[in-house]
């Protein structure tokens, strides 16, 4: 467990550009649940908390690849066929029982253990039975069709390491060295707040001048994706003292508290007096759009995170800010997003010095190439832009004005969601 400082996300004023904002997170904070173990059928999706360290190699022994015969290398003719008689058979999960002597054949299955004494396999489709002979082809080579042991894990090797997300692949990898469970992070615990006298939640009645809140079950729903478990505080007024005890409850039981919006200098923003009454609040002004300002403190040494109000910069911001965050304080080594290239099919102003994100749906051209269009409004509130879009094109912060075909890193929305 990493215990959060005081001063853990403490910077200048100065607009930050996003890959120095996300070393210096990566640099300041870590893992802050526990370790447990838990059966192996529970841990899909977990974080893993210590390499897995293979007990016996995989495959324990060497084994055929085919449905064949196993012979000696040294008993075919190289230039014409070879006539052996087939002595045994050997099937998976049934050894031969015995060493096999030179001039000898094994009819041998896949995944059966390969006997002592042969050494290359011929599939069957290249060998013809009489009686109880079998005529093997010349040219084949040595070791064919042979699989060693270890060929896939080798005893004694770390197969799966700490921080690993467990993905069925990774289940299945460590059920085949015979872990029955693993340990695994305990998850993190999240309580997500929203705040204003004029928020309402869905199914309540929206007076004029209300609004519904869209932010905090966005927000919940991308933590629940990353595993977080999740406690919904709901709406909270815009009262300084409520706010205030609200935070003090929470960070007792939990390892994150997050909000959007609440955090600004306005006379009812009381989020801001709150946390900072209770721990630190740091503003974090990056270079980047949408979503320049983001809070990052700590209640009581708790984490807190303070997201933008707009809903597309929150979400934005979580997936590219705070997803790092999380991601570390749950032990998750594997942080970084992939992209991949595509060309932009428009074409737009945009001022050099920040990273912009552009909400695009992918489709391709005339010519069979994939290209991403711009979702074609772009303020930071419309959040229609958010389930209509496949991703979003990242424009670096040396970029000037973007010119159509011009190639871009692309982010699909699903790899910012686990």
């Amino acid at each position: 467990m990493t215990q959060l400082k005081d001063d853990c996300f403490a910077v200048g004023d100065e607009l930050m550009p996003l890959d120095q904002a996300l070393a210096l997170l990566d640099g300041k904070i870590g893992p802050v649940t526990g370790v447990t173990t838990v059966p192996l059928r529970q841990c899909l999706n977990r974080v893993l908390g210590e390499d897995v360290i293979a007990p016996r190699n995989v495959p324990p022994h060497d084994n055929s690849a085919v449905d064949g015969y196993a012979v000696h290398f040294d008993d075919l003719d190289p230039d014409s066929e070879t006539h052996l008689p087939v002595t045994a058979r050997v099937a998976a999960g049934h050894p031969l029982e015995r060493a096999a002597g030179r001039g000898e054949c094994i009819r041998i299955f896949t995944g059966a253990p390969m006997p002592d004494g042969p050494d290359t396999i011929f599939m069957e489709e290249d060998c013809r039975e009489e009686g109880e002979h079998v005529i093997l082809p010349p040219g084949i080579k040595r070791g064919a069709n042979a699989r060693e042991a270890g060929e896939d894990v080798r005893e004694g090797s770390v197969i799966i390491a700490a921080g690993k997300l467990i993905r069925p692949q990774e289940l299945g990898l460590a059920a085949s060295v015979g872990c029955s469970d693993l340990p695994v992070y305990e998850p993190l615990r999240a309580a997500v707040f929203s705040t204003g006298d004029e928020v309402r939640d869905p199914g309540q009645v929206a007076p004029p001048g209300c609004i519904y809140d869209a932010n905090r079950y966005a927000v919940m729903g991308l933590l629940e994706r990353l595993g977080c478990a999740v406690t919904d505080l709901g709406i909270l007024p815009d009262d300084l003292e409520a706010i205030a005890l609200a935070l003090d409850g929470a960070a007792a039981g939990h390892d994150l508290l997050i909000t959007s919006g609440g955090v600004s200098l306005g006379e009812e923003d009381h989020v801001k007096n709150a946390v900072e009454d209770l721990g630190s609040l740091h503003f974090w002004r990056l270079a980047i759009k949408p979503g320049r300002p983001i809070a990052l403190g700590e209640v009581k040494g708790t984490a807190f995170i303070g997201l933008p109000g707009n809903p597309v910069a929150a979400m934005v911001t979580f997936m590219r800010v705070a997803r790092p965050m999380v991601l570390r304080l749950a032990g998750r080594a594997d942080r970084a997003p992939a992209t991949f290239k595509v060309k932009a099919g428009f074409a737009m102003k945009k001022k050099t010095g920040r990273r912009e994100w552009v909400r695009a749906r992918l489709r391709q051209d005339s010519t069979g190439q994939t290209i991403a269009v711009n979702f074609p409004a772009s303020g930071a509130g419309i959040l229609t832009s958010m389930v209509d879009s496949d991703g979003l094109l990242e424009l670096p912060e040396e970029q000037g004005d973007v010119r159509e075909g011009s190639e871009f890193d692309f982010l699909p929305f699903n790899e910012v969601s686990l």
